[in-house]
């Protein structure tokens, strides 16, 4: 009998004599928890807020920790401060849910890459790219939802200059073994505005400007928001975390 290639998926549970009663196949447990979806201001009730439009307690500014100097705004967002550099939580996470909002300004300036550029950093490694591609073309492995240099994304699902998007982000963390050496990719799926752009997609490494991608071995991240240093006047509000 050949054994190369691919062999059949077999699941152990439903070998031997099939059951015949419709009880038989039956669980009622483990109970799932319930979770009430918006019981936070919008956020389920067992998600982390890291960002309710009131304060930066959890964040701080990435460079040494320091209180967070981006503009809190009286709609309940922060905007990012040119050339201040980038945030972070204070907060590290491994497997999470999160959720963000993001807006661009109505004001548009510049072109390419240097319009209301910004990125969502999950384990202060991996970008998910934030900017206004509205009558902006660029290269598309940095485009709005891609995962920078990357992975293209699936759409292109933004709202016009100035209105609030939306990521929905599943993000699983990669595995190393004792050696430091990678023995298992990190994946991430991004739902923008609704609309799946990126499905599940393989984490290759880092996502650097220039050069290949990296995989230093890590555990729990922070996550990072990113001040791009051009006056992109991105800005954020809504984000919550739920841990896998």
């Amino acid at each position: 009998m050949a054994t190369d290639g691919p062999q059949p998926i077999v699941y152990e549970e439903y070998q031997g004599e099939e059951p015949t009663k419709p009880e038989e196949t039956e669980l009622y447990e483990p109970v799932p928890p319930e979770v009430s979806p918006y019981s936070q201001g919008g956020a389920p009730a067992d998600a982390i807020v890291l960002f309710d439009g009131t304060n930066f307690d959890q964040w701080v500014m990435t460079r040494d920790s320091s209180e967070v100097v981006w503009h809190l705004n009286d709609d309940g967002s922060m905007t990012v401060a040119d050339k201040t550099g980038d945030i972070q939580t204070k907060q590290e996470f491994g497997d999470i849910q999160l959720h963000i909002e993001w807006q661009s300004p109505a004001d548009v300036q510049r072109d390419n890459q240097n319009r209301a550029n910004s990125g969502v950093f999950l384990n202060n490694l991996y970008e998910v790219q934030v900017l206004d591609n509205n009558d902006n073309p660029t290269y598309t492995n940095g485009q709005v939802g891609s995962i920078y240099k990357q992975h293209i994304p699936l759409a292109m699902a933004s709202v016009p200059s100035g209105e609030w998007n939306t990521y929905d982000i599943i993000y699983h963390m990669p595995e190393f073994n004792e050696a430091g050496e990678k023995i298992k990719s990190g994946t991430l799926t991004v739902i923008h505005n609704g609309v799946l752009i990126q499905d599940h997609v393989e984490i290759k490494g880092t996502t650097p400007y220039i050069g290949w991608p990296k995989n230093p071995a890590h555990g729990k991240g922070p996550l990072r928001l990113q001040d791009h240093q051009d006056n992109s006047r991105v800005s954020y509000r809504n984000i919550w975390v739920r841990e896998l």
